[in-house]
């Protein structure tokens, strides 16, 4: 069978890096996800891999979707019927993965992407792609349609935008969409400025680099979020850790020895503000 040739954007490239993770754990066999899809995907696309062979950030990556799929399955919990929007879904399978059978599903990337997206997957009752930038605004229509309440996540999507555009996009979901959470990961500064030593991110050229330095998740809360927690790559927890090769297990009990990228590089878990801001979010709705 011909394989699938790849046409993306600088950025949009960046996506096939927690693919191949997610892919290579999967034929590892150790537990830490099972995502049959992206071994197929991988299989099918003409593509050279073969660059991040020795990378160990692809387990990072893999457990970092972990990390953010904690976040979404706590909100599917608390609202079976509610909305999750996939901010630059890339070719993620959080939704074959969650799924509970109720929730509604929108899976949001540029037109290249959902092209490319589309070999692989299709809209459902409750699931629909949209191709368009997280930039525009008319996507927000037919998320706002569904009612919510609404779990956006971005996965290592908005930090490959400018700071001023990043703000933005954050401020507009906060004033359309009230007492709703935001999952989104902030990079320290250190991390934006040595993208050249990343051993992921130096196989690729600087436009597909991300762009935004957050040294403190709470900065973004002048934006109309409330943070409810931050955590690093190192607060994995007691299950995550048992699934890790031994080695890194004993570097997780010596934090001191991990860099200070891996330290303040942020996982956040956000409310945006009820409609009167100097209100307290009502924790039915959160």
């Amino acid at each position: 069978m011909a394989k699938t040739s790849v046409s993306l954007g600088p950025i949009q490239e960046t996506l096939l890096i927690p693919l191949l993770g997610r892919a290579r754990e999967t034929r590892q066999g150790r537990g830490l996800i099972n995502d049959p899809r992206a071994v197929e995907i991988v299989d099918q696309l003409d593509y050279d891999f073969s660059k991040w062979d020795k990378s160990r950030s692809l387990m990072g990556a893999t457990i970092r979707t972990r990390m953010f799929d904690d976040d979404v399955l706590s909100f599917l919990k608390e609202h079976p019927d509610g909305t999750v929007v996939e901010i630059g879904c890339g070719l993620n399978t959080r939704y074959e993965r969650l799924d509970n059978g109720r929730a509604r599903w929108f899976d949001l990337d540029l037109p290249d992407v959902i092209d490319l997206r589309r070999r692989y997957f299709q809209d459902t009752d409750r699931r629909t792609m949209l191709a368009a930038s997280v930039l525009d605004q008319e996507w927000m229509d037919a998320v706002a349609a569904t009612g919510g309440p609404h779990c956006f996540v971005s996965e290592a999507v908005l930090i490959y935008l400018h700071a001023a555009d990043g703000e933005r996009v954050i401020e507009r979901i906060a004033a359309r969409f009230p007492e709703s959470r935001i999952v989104m990961d902030t990079t320290p500064e250190s991390m934006v400025k040595n993208q050249g030593r990343h051993d992921a991110m130096k196989y690729l050229p600087k436009a597909s680099w991300f762009r935004w330095a957050c040294d403190d998740p709470r900065d973004l809360e002048r934006f109309g979020l409330r943070l409810i927690r931050s955590r690093s790559m190192l607060d994995i927890g007691t299950e995550l850790r048992r699934l890790m090769p031994w080695p890194i297990r004993l570097m997780l009990k010596m934090p001191w020895l991990w860099p200070s990228d891996a330290r303040k590089y942020g996982i956040n878990l956000y409310v945006t503000l009820p409609a009167e801001s100097d209100a307290a979010p009502d924790p039915a709705r959160t």
